[in-house]
């Protein structure tokens, strides 16, 4: 930006903090007018909080917020609205049950006599939707346009109720390229009229398509804001996933790994994770690599069957079995930890004893209850195995610290005697004690025989343990690398690639 030009939106030593946690730690954000600024980083960042806070969902706990110069703190969505910032979510939060100028007039309707004008409302619809490239009928449902349409009504929704900032989240995940061309357009369009946008998304593509800077956050902090004419794709993943990255490849002793146990042959699912092969053998970890929406987690669902597959087979140990639910995979000894822990592994009311023989339990059939006395040896050796501190058995798992729920997960999955176990974000979110126990104990069970798949942001840490390590781009695999091919430097490289080959 033009140095001098006074910006539109100047939020300087945000802070926000949680119980146990700081979300947002002196954060600086600044927007001009006429520049489309990307938010960018993996899960947990904070950008959804820095939004928040600056929109006023949620009260921010230090910093201050200048709009045109002028100091603000709205205590909600509407009253950053009043003053002239818009947001527009990847879920259209408008009423596809109403026609389109409805939803563009929803709380301020023109009336005549006290009555709404609808002739004036459609008329005033089309007049507006006009400017932003779209001839459509003002008197249709909503829900008889496309996504992308929707989206564009809820953009211009957010501009005539604002005017000033628009911040988009992740405006481009449900769309296809066509749909994304019309998005880019109306931005375009806003961006002449001198609006200042915030786009958040996990597309770098389109990052450098369509935005003029880049603030990366990384645990709560900015830890860069780059003009993206002089950056590229590398720099700016090196800054998400927060590395000193390293230029040499390490000597790494050649993988030693036993038989195959689980192949994946043209195993997939259109829209969520294009076809893949792969071959995982007992005693070896395979490594995911990738940044956020690049398809890690939806491989790891996929394998475990909690989104099923539309195409390819799946063999173990040479016979082809289903994994068309978790049943079916915990039925072949396959476990999985989530990447959201809270939301879709801990049962939070249930005791930490329970917890931790779920799976077990499930396996066996809920009319097959587990002895208490096998119930209470298996919870107490996995505790002392792995360390998990607390009070007692019975307690709530809700009040463990985030790294020993994520030890009593583990020990979930090791109580049914795995073949197979996928970690997704094992170490996400712990204390740095647990977080070197954790690897430990993927170093263990390797050597053990068991066949791990590792999907992780934490690049150091999948060069540190994997065998191989696949790395995904778009939801697709476009690379895979060996003994010492493996290394931070080479892995970004593979995900910054302008052309990657898809692995055979």
């Amino acid at each position: 930006m033009t140095e001098g030009t006074r910006p539109v939106l100047s939020c300087t030593g945000i802070s926000k903090f949680f119980p146990g946690a700081i979300a947002l730690d002196e954060v600086d954000l600044t927007l001009y007018s006429g520049e489309v600024h990307a938010l960018l980083g993996e899960n947990g960042a904070g950008k959804s909080t820095l939004i928040k806070c600056i929109t006023g969902a949620y009260r921010r706990d230090a910093g201050t917020i200048h709009l045109q110069g002028q100091a603000v703190s709205p205590t909600s969505t509407k009253e950053s609205q009043a003053l002239g910032i818009g947001t527009v979510y990847q879920e259209v939060n408008l009423l596809p049950n109403l026609t389109v100028a409805e939803n563009l007039f929803l709380g301020r309707q023109p009336t005549r006599f006290g009555l709404v004008s609808y002739s004036r409302m459609q008329t005033e619809t089309a007049r507006i939707l006009k400017d932003y490239g779209l001839a459509i009928n003002p008197a249709e449902p909503l829900s008889s346009y496309s996504v992308a349409v929707q989206q564009v009504v809820a953009i211009a929704r957010a501009v005539e109720l604002s005017g000033k900032v628009l911040i988009l989240d992740e405006p481009t995940a449900s769309l296809d390229r066509e749909e994304v061309e019309l998005l880019f357009s109306v931005i375009n369009k806003l961006k002449a009229r001198g609006l200042a946008i915030v786009f958040i998304t996990h597309f770098l593509d389109q990052v450098f398509e369509i935005s003029d800077r880049a603030t990366v956050l990384r645990n709560g902090r900015v830890v860069g804001t780059r003009e993206l004419a002089q950056a590229s794709q590398t720099d700016i993943i090196h800054l998400m996933l927060g590395r000193q990255l390293e230029s040499r490849i390490q000597e790494r002793a050649p993988a030693k790994s036993g038989k195959p146990l689980l192949e994946l042959n043209n195993f997939g699912r259109k829209g969520t994770v294009d076809p893949f092969n792969l071959t995982i053998h007992e005693g070896e970890v395979v490594g995911l690599a990738g940044l956020l929406g690049s398809g890690r987690t939806e491989t790891a669902n996929l394998i475990f069957g909690v989104v099923p597959a539309d195409q390819g087979e799946a063999k173990l140990r040479g016979k082809t079995i289903s994994l068309a639910n978790p049943r079916q995979a915990v039925g072949h000894r396959f476990g999985l930890c989530p990447e959201d822990r809270k939301t879709e592994g801990i049962v939070g009311d249930l005791s930490v004893r329970e917890n931790i023989i779920l799976a077990l339990q499930a396996r066996q059939g809920w009319f097959r209850p587990l002895a208490r006395a096998k119930v209470n040896e298996l919870a107490e050796a996995y505790v002392k195995t792995l360390d998990i501190r607390l009070a007692s058995l019975d307690m709530p798992i809700r009040f463990l610290s985030g790294g020993n729920q994520q030890k009593a997960l583990l020990a979930r999955w090791l109580a049914t005697n795995p073949d197979f176990l996928i970690l997704d974000e094992p170490t996400r979110g712990i204390d740095v004690g647990a977080h070197a126990e954790i690897i430990a104990l993927i170093e263990r069970l390797r050597e053990k025989g068991m066949a791990l798949l590792v999907a992780s942001s934490e690049l150091e840490e999948l060069v540190a343990y994997s065998t191989r390590v696949i790395v995904l781009k778009d939801r697709r695999q476009v690379d895979e690398l060996t003994g010492g091919q493996i290394s931070t430097g080479n892995i970004v490289k593979a995900i910054a690639a302008e052309t990657n080959r898809e692995v055979a």
